[in-house]
């Protein structure tokens, strides 16, 4: 059963403006945090701190680690600078004045992010707190200074920052914002350079809004999929094979059957045949398909075999483009639709792993549609119409849309491109759905769909994406033969609709709480016997429920009935049938569900039947 929650603002939620605001909201805060933290203990220095999609972080250069009682005292004296509701200016600065402030005040880091700014462009900073007239970049004394009395703010302190910010840090509420954590983190992610102690934060405009967040973290740690994972022993990640490698447990396993099952009858029936192909390649393929070039640093080293090269894949696409190519095609055979549950090997750092929803082998539900020109908005609406089928039928309804166009660094002529990004608006016009336009983010070989969703408590999910590519045909030198005889070069489509079926399984076990629909649990049924007596009429039932391809088991452990009923919910199985000597007497079940709680005595059938009607229409029984 889904938990329902005050909402907090999201993308798919809020406007443009109030996002805006939020992120200016979130740098400012940073900003006061790294004054306070500068405040309370002079001697640490500063690197960056920027917004993220819920808060803000700021990275600090410090011997002594951050105590929980050091946030509580950054927190009350970030409080006093917001109630001293003090200015924020923007200076624009030249370059060899601020080097020379910063290297009075010797922090090394600003000077390197000095040093990154391009000579081009201008070099601001932010005061906060700093007196009208702005002082004169000669005299920064009073940058560093301990503050005059115990307790209070310093006088002024800034930062260079390209903005924005609020106007007075008073525009902060000072009950909207709290600082989660510390964890540790290397100067500009580079693990040969020092670490850093990283704080986190979360502001909101209210503090209703930040309650509403604190509560929605709470639940997410309730359905956290690596503690469910665990807990009904789905998966594991065995450290011993190395991090980042999935294991699929028994009923994890059968779950991902299912999912699968499903996923490919529905592009069976949507047009599209399957296909199988390698886990390794010729490094040369991945020359050939630029894998290399813009890659590498994601792919696995190579292994030698037989005096030649070898890759394990990272992308299925390669190999789909190779099954085209193996012979010529007509223009009467497209559009060609083939799809794979392929599985590929990325290089990822141990610090970004996270459960199922980062891993370095995982299995894509890929395919890619060869197809004409003037078939190109159809196809995607095709794609479209299927992705929404299959995310509706997992639970999933309400998306963020984001089309995103030509970067400035690309492959292609201004026509295939005004084509690709013209179909693509086509076809999301017809299907009526609302998108938002990311100027310059596509891919470097086409434009794309990016689809997120949303699950139960508001979080949004990037699943669903789908990329026009005249790339690879290219590098393939791919071609069909017009209907002139010509040869001409196809339009390639690539989609995926859960994205990653790792990370797919790992956002259906957070969405549901690990607390599945009936057509999904690995467990659909557990009969409950009430002493030994009864369990030759459960093994009778367990028989006639499996021949109708429910997954049922009985209670094997001997425990007393409170105990089975207990062990049941804890496992959230969705139905438990009760057998005792009654229930024998009369061939019935004693039925209880998750969802409507007791149901009463069913016959056999009775409850088939209702089973059967639940995941048909794949609902809640």
């Amino acid at each position: 059963m889904v938990s329902q929650l005050p909402r907090v603002p999201t993308k798919a939620s809020a406007p443009v403006s109030d996002l805006q605001h939020l992120q200016r909201l979130r740098h400012t805060c940073a900003h006061v945090l790294a004054m306070a933290v500068q405040t309370l203990f002079p001697e640490t220095k500063v690197t960056i701190g920027p917004c993220t999609d819920t808060g803000f972080y700021y990275d600090f250069d410090r011997a002594d680690p951050f105590t929980p009682e050091d946030l509580q005292r950054i927190e009350a004296e970030m409080r006093r600078i917001i109630q001293a509701n003090l200015p924020i200016i923007r200076e624009t600065v030249e370059r060899d004045d601020i080097r020379a402030e910063i290297e009075h005040l010797n922090e090394p880091y600003k000077l390197e992010i000095l040093d990154s700014i391009p000579a081009d462009e201008p070099i601001t900073r932010y005061y906060i707190g700093c007196p009208d007239p702005l002082p004169v970049t000669a005299e920064p004394s009073l940058f560093n200074q301990p503050p005059a009395a115990a307790n209070s703010t310093r006088p002024y302190w800034w930062d260079l920052c390209a903005g924005p910010h609020l106007n007075r840090t008073g525009e902060l509420h000072p009950d909207a914002f709290v600082l989660e954590s510390v964890a540790g983190a290397y100067w500009r992610g580079d693990e040969t350079q020092p670490q850093l102690q990283r704080i986190y934060g979360t502001a909101w405009e209210t503090p209703e809004q930040l309650q509403a967040y604190l509560t929605q973290k709470e639940e997410a740690k309730r359905r956290d999929h690596r503690k469910l994972g665990q807990e009904l022993d789905l998966f594991s990640i065995q450290e011993a094979a190395g991090g980042g490698l999935v294991f699929w447990h028994p009923k994890g396993a059968r779950m991902r059957l299912l999912i699968e099952d499903y996923w490919r009858q529905a592009h069976l029936q949507a047009g599209y045949e399957l296909l199988y192909t390698p886990h390794i390649a010729n490094r040369d393929l991945w020359q050939t398909s630029g894998h290399l070039d813009f890659y590498q640093e994601n792919m696995f080293e190579q292994m030698a075999v037989e005096a030649q090269q070898y890759q394990l894949k990272p992308m299925n696409c390669p190999f789909h483009v190779l099954t085209y190519q193996h012979r010529l095609h007509s223009y009467r055979e497209l559009p060609m639709r083939w799809a794979e549950l392929g599985t590929v090997y990325r290089y990822e750092r141990s610090g970004v792993l996270h459960g199922l929803m980062r891993v370095r082998g995982f299995t894509q539900d890929d395919a890619h549609i060869f197809c004409l020109p003037e078939q190109v908005t159809e196809e995607i609406l095709g794609v479209l119409n299927l992705t929404e089928q299959i995310l509706s039928d997992f639970g999933f309804t309400d998306y963020e849309v984001n089309l995103s166009t030509r970067p400035t660094k690309s492959v292609g002529s201004d026509d295939i491109w005004e084509l690709a990004t013209s179909a693509l608006q086509k076809a999301l016009d017809r299907k009526g759905w609302a998108y938002v336009v990311d100027e310059g983010g596509g891919a470097f070989y086409g434009p794309k769909i990016d689809i997120k969703i949303q699950d139960a408590i508001g979080r949004l999910w990037q699943c669903s994406t789908l990329q026009v590519d005249f790339n690879l045909p290219e590098r393939f030198d791919l071609h069909y033969v017009a209907a002139d005889g010509s040869r001409q070069r196809p339009i390639m489509v690539h989609r995926a609709i859960f994205g990653s079926l790792e990370r797919f399984f790992g956002i259906l076990v957070e969405n549901y709480a690990g607390d599945f629909p009936l057509w999904l649990a690995p467990v659909q049924v557990r009969l409950l016997p009430v002493s030994d007596a009864q369990r030759d009429y459960a093994n009778q039932v367990v028989q006639a429920l499996q021949q109708q391809d429910l997954r049922v088991e009985v209670d094997a452990s001997g425990d007393r009935l409170g105990k089975q009923i207990r062990t049941a919910e804890l496992e959230k199985i969705p139905v438990v049938a009760v057998v005792g000597k009654r229930e024998v007497e009369n061939q019935t079940l004693s039925v209880r569900t998750r969802q409507a709680g007791e149901i009463g005595a069913l016959t056999l059938s009775e409850l088939q039947e209702k089973m059967q009607h639940s995941i048909i229409n794949k609902q809640q029984i």
